[in-house]
């Protein structure tokens, strides 16, 4: 359904100054421009507010989203803006409402193993507090440095950890929510099982801020891990590495992280961080994580699952065992998109997911792709659960015009092939702005019009976060 919007006028700004206080809302174009991207192309993706308010608590939020409503104008929540898919992206101007304010944890309730905390704090301040009481946020991300709670779970976030641990959603058992229309509701709650009707819960996770905005959130924490060894695990091709990915988990093993690198992520990392790696005559690795409370537990496994990389054609095991030794090789797969970007800027990082069986016949397809289209495609992600960050990098020498047309044609195919597979075309980043026009040819009519009935029912007036996921 097309929406036709109100312009945000100076009576709406009185309005909103009222609501959230002078010092909390700005329209200056410079400040404007930092909340028009995310992490996606500013030039293709890019679009400004006409406005951002700074409220502090979740009353000041639903009187802003009533407001909306009543005005007709279009609202985009906002996180850090560290997204990959212009999921916060205010593509149709008017509102940005971010939390960067409302950041304070709460409460801390080790009776029943949660924290309480407002969405807008730092994924990684929530997991330094809590570890430095010997518990853990077990469903963080890989970019937990910069992003923040809320954004997490408006994309279900997941990361290296989530073979083990799983993903954002399995940790958030319940939240305060600004529904569409600006009413306050409470989801869930500090309970292991509810089966209390229909899981809203779940139907706003991973909803990409369409449905409302969480504005708390409660979190379930375990145990800090005191025990922690990592592999580097060197193999010739591409496909013995990802081979053993399968036989490790049905030998019973559960590593925290099985994360691969094919040699070009790895050799570029590397140079970029002016690290020294032996990746000289592999053409990929795993780097595999094993932690748990028992020490000499974790040392079995790592005997027992270094047997098994050597017995399936590893070429060198290497043990990191030691902390400063083990940061090292993160540090190398962490920053390997960052080092693509210094290759060249123009880039499309992907997050296909397939089913861990299809993992080995997905990488060939990859080096079809780039030699078709003159296109790098380093490949490297979460392997463990079959989530791989498969992105397209423009040559340097590559005029634009022809980037944008082998882009659009790569994408089209390697997520048909994907879905063969299937897979689906985003495991972690979300369907945003990016790939809501790819999603529509993909997806089952009926599911996608059954997420359209439930926007419809919960947002009539199409304000909240229009544009993504679909038209």
């Amino acid at each position: 359904m097309a929406k036709t919007y109100k312009p945000v006028t100076a009576d709406i700004l009185k309005a909103l100054r009222e609501i959230v206080g002078a010092g909390n809302i700005f329209t200056d174009e410079e400040k404007l421009e930092s909340y028009s991207h995310d992490e996606t192309d500013a030039s293709e993706y890019g679009h400004n507010p006409e406005v951002v308010v700074l409220p502090l608590n979740t009353e000041q939020v639903a009187q802003v989203v009533k407001l909306a409503n009543k005005e007709l104008v279009p609202i985009t929540p906002r996180g850090a803006g560290s997204g990959l898919s212009g999921g916060a992206i205010p593509e149709h101007g008017g509102i940005v409402i971010s939390l960067e304010k409302m950041n304070k944890l709460l409460e801390l309730d080790r009776a029943n193993m949660v924290a309480v905390t407002e969405t807008g704090i730092v994924t990684n301040d929530l997991a330094n507090t809590v570890q430095a009481e010997g518990l853990f946020f077990a469903g963080y991300p890989m970019s937990l440095q910069t992003c923040m709670l809320g954004g997490n779970i408006a994309e279900n976030a997941g990361g290296g950890k989530a073979v083990k641990y799983g993903v954002t959603g399995r940790y958030i058992l319940g939240m305060e929510l600004v529904t569409p229309l600006g009413e306050i509701v409470q989801l869930g709650g500090k309970l292991v099982k509810d089966v209390s009707g229909y899981d809203l819960k779940s139907l706003i996770i991973g909803s990409e801020g369409t449905l409302g905005i969480v504005t708390k959130a409660i979190v379930k924490l375990i145990g800090y891990p005191t025990a922690k060894a990592d592999l580097l695990v060197l193999f010739k091709t591409p496909k013995e590495a990802i081979d053993l990915v399968p036989v490790i988990l049905s030998r019973g093993l559960t590593p925290t992280s099985i994360e691969f690198m094919d040699q070009l992520s790895c050799i570029t990392s590397c140079k970029y961080l002016n690290e020294s790696l032996p990746y000289e005559n592999a053409g990929a690795m795993l780097l595999i994580e094993l932690d748990g409370t028992n020490a000499s537990q974790i040392e079995m496994d790592l005997v027992e699952t270094g047997k098994l990389c050597e017995q399936h054609g590893a070429l060198e095991v290497y043990v990191a065992e030691d902390k400063n030794n083990i940061e090292r090789i993160w540090n190398v797969r962490r920053n390997i998109a960052e080092a693509f970007k210094v290759y060249s800027p123009t880039q499309s990082l992907e997050d296909i997911v397939v089913p861990i069986s299809r993992i080995p016949e997905i990488i060939p397809e990859l080096e079809r792709l780039g030699k078709k289209y003159n296109l790098q495609i380093p490949c490297y992600g979460h392997a463990g659960d079959g989530n791989l960050h498969a992105t397209l990098v423009k040559n340097p020498d590559m005029s634009m015009d022809e980037w944008k047309k082998n882009e659009v044609l790569c994408l089209e195919e390697l997520y048909k092939i994907t879905s063969s597979f299937g897979g689906k075309i985003s495991g972690e980043h979300g369907i945003g702005i990016k790939r809501r026009g790819y999603l529509q040819t993909l997806i089952d009519p009926v599911e996608l019009e059954l997420m359209r009935a439930i926007k419809k029912a919960w947002d009539p007036n199409y304000i909240m976060n229009p544009g993504k996921i679909f038209a």
